[in-house]
């Protein structure tokens, strides 16, 4: 696939297709690892994963257990 590199501001910027982010698995607002690799120019980009600390993991799991209750009485 060939892309034209446009002005942005006082930047450069590369847009990609919708078909390209959902092979890469990327959306609107996901951060983003750039790197170059200086021997052969290659850039590339990789999602960055987001750090879940034990508080938070703890609090989205107390939530879940709280909304859904019910359901885990009847499971077991």
């Amino acid at each position: 696939m060939i892309k034209t590199i446009v002005k942005v501001g006082d930047s450069a910027g590369l847009t990609l297709d919708q078909a390209v982010l959902e092979l890469a698995r990327l959306k609107i607002g996901d951060r983003v690892d750039v790197s170059v690799d200086e021997a052969t120019g290659v850039i590339r980009v990789a999602l960055v994963q987001p750090v879940v600390d034990a508080q938070q993991a703890g609090n989205v799991a107390e939530r879940i257990v709280r909304k859904n209750d019910e359901l885990f009485r009847r499971l077991s």
